[in-house]
């Protein structure tokens, strides 16, 4: 039986102890908020983690910063093993693999390609049930770290972290976006230009495309940083197409740009891979989304260059 500051684990609440999982695994009250599988509200959640403490006669963990105390640290390593496996157990119990699956994807993904994925997967598994976020990486890779999201599909580095795994699945080349209107031939009347003008917008720095984007201009020796930074590929467009300068995104197949834009090859830069990633074991839920995932592909490319195509 674990002690904590001279108490008992049998005189805490099961319930408490739940919601200071959820507090310590997220960091924070309100990212756990954010993340409990159920409706609570803040106030609820810090009066309830707050008779944990008291019960206990200990703190858990300081507020601003968020960090574990010693005791803290105990507990949560003493009972996150048991919430960490509680709906897998349930599964088991019920006779089955889990039937929930999320998935984190950029919103052209979510919007255009995962709907039919979906409704064939509901054939085979009727009792599903989907949790979809719009995101990218990093963003994504903290997700599955922490057991947020089960999958993200969308562009992958070529060395997940530890733990992650990735099945890469085509590459697509980079490409900039210009005003449909605008004199600009090709992207190398940029790069002989001693000092370009035009406002680069791009999503944020952090993410691959922008970074890919980056090295390729290094490697010319050319000096061009976002001007404006937006959440999407989107976005991206949008801001082109309104004349706020030239926008670096990937050449998707089968993309319809927008009437006000046109596409401009960026010779020598190297492409992006896109495909699956996640944690743990390959379970047969995840096996037919895999699969859905794979077939779409292949239809993606239909016509395309081929040689992009990285599955077997």
């Amino acid at each position: 039986m674990i002690k904590v500051g001279g108490t008992s684990a049998g005189s805490m609440n099961i319930h408490h102890l739940e919601l200071f999982y959820y507090v310590a695994k997220h960091g924070g009250i309100m990212p756990a908020v954010r993340n409990i599988p159920y409706g609570i509200q803040q106030p609820a959640v810090s009066g309830q983690v707050i008779q944990l403490e008291e019960d206990l006669g200990v703190t858990l963990f300081q507020r601003r910063p968020f960090t574990l105390t010693p005791a803290g640290q105990e507990l949560y390593n003493f009972i996150k093993p048991f919430f960490d496996n509680v709906a897998v157990t349930a599964e088991k119990l019920r006779g089955g693999v889990s039937q929930h699956l999320r998935i984190a994807a950029s919103e052209t993904v979510l919007r255009g390609h995962l709907p039919p994925i979906l409704q064939e997967l509901r054939k085979q598994f009727p009792r599903l049930k989907v949790t979809l976020r719009e995101a990218y990486s990093p963003e994504v890779l903290t997700w599955l770290q922490q057991r947020e999201i089960d999958v993200s599909i969308g562009l992958i580095d070529s060395k997940p972290p530890t733990g992650v795994s990735a099945m890469p699945m085509f590459k697509m080349p980079l490409v900039l976006l210009v005003p449909k209107s605008g004199k600009l031939k090709s992207a190398d009347e940029l790069w002989e230009q001693d000092r370009i003008q035009e406002t680069l917008i791009s999503v944020p720095r952090n993410e691959l495309i922008t970074r890919t984007f980056q090295n390729g201009l290094t490697k010319l020796k050319v000096d061009w940083f976002s001007g404006i930074e937006v959440s999407s590929f989107e976005m991206v467009q949008a801001y082109v197409a309104n004349g706020y300068g030239i926008g670096v995104t990937v050449a998707v197949p089968k993309t319809n740009y927008h009437p006000q834009v046109r596409p401009l090859a960026l010779e020598g830069f190297e492409h992006v891979t896109f495909g699956v990633l996640w944690q743990g074991g390959r379970n047969p839920l995840l096996e037919a989304l895999f699969k859905g995932v794979q077939n779409s592909v292949r239809k993606l490319m239909e016509g395309e260059d081929r040689s992009l195509l990285l599955l077997k």
